[in-house]
C-alpha cells in the first residue's frame, strides 16, 4: 500500500469532490445558461443564507443535498440536477434526496426540494416511491415546499404534488404526466398542459407562477417566514411599524358602498394586516375567494375572504377546495385563521354539477370544522344562506365573530325588504351568532386584541386515527 501523506490525501479528496460537482458538459451547460437557469448547486446557494449550505453524499451525483439556513432558521433542501441527470434522477440519488427528507423529519424543519429532472429514472417499478412515502409522512409534520426549475414528468411529478406548497417559473417548469408527444399532439404545446399558467390558472396545483428562478427562490423564502419549523411550534413573531391600535377610517368606504359593487376585498385587507402585505396564493385559480399568509400584531396568520369583484363573491366548487387545502395548512401548522365574509352563498344551477359542487363544499365545511388554530372571522356585507355556514361562522366554533353594522345574516336575501330570511347584524349578535357588531374603523384593533386573547388556544379533540374528508 502506497504511503501517502496528509497534504496528499486532501489534494484528493478536493479533487474528487471537484469532478463530483461537475455537471454535464459545456454546451448543455451553455444553453441552459442562455435560458437562465442555474446548477443545482448554485440554486442551493441562492436560496440559503450566505456560507451555510453544509453538503451531504457530495460524491452521489444526480442531485445536491444538504441543510441551511433561510432567515436564520434550519432548513432541509434537495435540488436535482437537470444537467447530470437530464432524464431524471437516478437510483442512488433518489436514496439520497430520502435521506435528506429523513432528517428533515427526524431534526423538526422544513424541507425544500428544487426540482428539475424529467422522468425518474429507476432500476425498478416503484423505485422512486421512497420520497413519495416521505412526503407523506412529512405531511402536518414538517413544512414541505416544491420550486419547479425544469420539467418534472412521469411518475416524479407526485412528489411536489404531495408538498404544501408548490412555486413554477413561467416558461421554463413543466409539470404533467404522460409522454410528451401525446401532450402536443394537435398542436398543443407543454406550457398549455403544464406550465406554470396552466398549473395555476387553470387547476390549482401550483400555488405561485414567478417570472424567474430568482423570483422562485425569493418566493420560497418568503413563504418560510410565515411557518413555523414543525407542527409543535408556533410561527414567528415578527416586529413592526404598523401601531396594534391604528383606527383606519377608510373602511368606513368599504362598509357604506353597496354590496353589489365590485370591491377588491384585498383593497380591504391592506387596511387591517401588518403594513397592508397579504402573500396571496393562487391568486389566479378560483379567483372569488382570496388566500395567504399575512400580519397581524407581528403574528403570522392565514387570511381567507370571499372577492366580491368576481362572481360575485359567491363560493363554487373551485373556490371550496382552494379554501379547504388552504385552511388544512394553516391549521397543520399553527397559524390563526382570520376570514372576511362577503357572500350571498353558492353558485346555482347545473354549471358545475350539484354532485361535484356539493362534495367541494362539504370540504371547506370539513376544513373549517377540524380546525383547532384561532379563528377570526368579521362579516362585512353579507354572510347568507350555505355561505354563512361554510366561512368559519359561531357554529363551526370560530374563537371571535364580528360583522360590521350594514351586515346581513341569514337564510337568504339582503336586507329586511328582500324577502329572504335575514338579520341584521344586532338581530344576530342578540341571537348568539356574533359576539360583537363593530365599526369598521376599529377592525384591526380589534382583531389583534381577539388574536392575543385567543393565541395560547388549545382545544382537544376525540382521539382517532384520522378524519375521513369528502375528497
Amino acid at each position: 500500500m502506497p504511503d501517502v501523506s496528509g497534504d496528499d490525501r486532501t489534494v484528493e479528496l478536493r479533487r474528487r469532490k471537484k469532478e463530483a460537482r461537475q455537471s454535464g458538459g459545456p454546451e448543455r451547460i451553455a444553453a441552459r445558461r442562455r435560458k437562465g437557469s442555474g446548477s443545482a448547486r448554485e440554486r442551493v446557494l441562492r436560496l440559503l443564507d450566505p456560507d451555510t449550505f453544509v453538503e451531504l453524499d457530495v460524491f452521489i451525483q444526480g442531485a445536491v443535498a444538504g441543510h441551511g439556513k433561510v432567515g436564520g432558521r434550519d432548513v432541509y433542501v434537495f435540488s436535482q440536477d437537470g444537467e447530470t441527470s437530464p432524464d431524471g434522477p437516478g437510483e442512488e440519488s433518489t436514496k439520497k434526496i430520502a435521506k435528506v427528507m429523513d432528517l428533515a423529519m427526524t431534526n423538526g424543519a422544513p424541507l425544500v426540494g428544487l426540482y428539475d429532472g424529467g422522468k425518474a429514472k429507476v432500476g425498478a417499478l416503484g423505485g422512486c416511491a421512497g420520497p413519495f412515502f416521505r412526503n407523506v409522512a412529512a405531511s402536518g409534520l414538517v413544512p414541505q415546499i416544491s420550486a419547479i426549475m425544469g420539467p418534472v414528468t412521469g411518475p416524479a411529478v407526485f412528489s411536489p404534488a404531495l408538498t404544501d406548497l408548490v412555486v413554477m417559473v413561467k416558461g421554463v417548469s413543466h409539470l404533467y404526466l404522460g409522454d410528451r408527444a401525446a401532450l402536443t399532439k394537435g398542436g398543443g404545446s407543454l406550457e398549455e398542459s403544464g406550465g406554470a399558467r396552466a398549473l395555476t390558472e387553470r387547476s390549482g396545483v401550483a400555488h405561485l407562477a414567478v417570472d424567474d428562478e430568482s423570483a422562485c427562490l425569493e418566493a420560497v423564502r418568503k413563504l418560510l417566514s410565515y411557518l413555523p419549523q414543525n407542527n409543535l411550534e408556533d410561527p414567528p413573531l415578527s416586529g413592526g411599524s404598523d401601531p396594534v391600535d391604528r383606527m383606519d377610517q377608510e373602511l368606513d368606504a368599504f362598509a357604506e358602498s353597496d354590496a353589489a359593487e365590485a370591491q377588491d376585498v384585498r383593497d380591504l385587507l391592506g387596511h387591517v394586516v401588518d403594513g397592508g402585505e397579504v402573500f396571496e396564493l393562487m391568486p389566479a385559480w378560483a379567483q372569488n375567494l382570496v388566500v395567504g399568509f399575512a400580519r397581524l400584531g407581528g403574528r403570522a396568520v392565514g387570511v381567507m375572504a370571499n372577492q366580491p369583484a368576481h362572481l360575485g363573491g359567491r363560493l363554487d366548487a373551485d373556490a371550496s377546495a382552494k379554501g379547504a387545502r388552504f385552511v388544512r395548512l394553516c391549521d397543520a401548522f399553527n397559524l390563526p385563521l382570520l376570514t372576511f365574509v362577503d357572500t350571498p352563498g353558492f353558485v346555482t344551477g347545473d354549471e358545475q354539477g350539484q354532485g361535484r359542487i356539493v362534495r367541494e363544499a362539504a370540504k371547506l365545511m370539513y376544513a373549517c370544522c377540524e380546525a383547532t388554530v384561532p379563528k377570526l372571522t368579521v362579516v362585512t356585507h353579507r354572510a347568507l344562506a350555505e355561505g354563512y355556514e361554510v366561512m368559519c361562522s359561531k357554529h363551526v366554533r370560530a374563537d371571535f365573530n364580528f360583522a360590521w353594522p350594514a351586515a346581513w345574516i341569514g337564510a337568504g336575501g339582503t336586507g329586511a325588504g328582500s324577502g329572504g330570511a335575514s338579520d341584521s347584524p344586532y338581530e344576530a349578535a342578540a341571537a348568539g351568532l356574533l359576539d360583537d357588531v363593530i365599526e369598521p374603523a376599529t377592525t384591526r384593533p380589534r382583531l389583534v386584541a381577539a388574536l392575543e386573547a385567543c393565541a395560547s388556544k388549545r382545544e382537544s379533540r376525540p382521539p382517532k386515527k384520522h378524519g375521513n374528508i369528502p375528497l
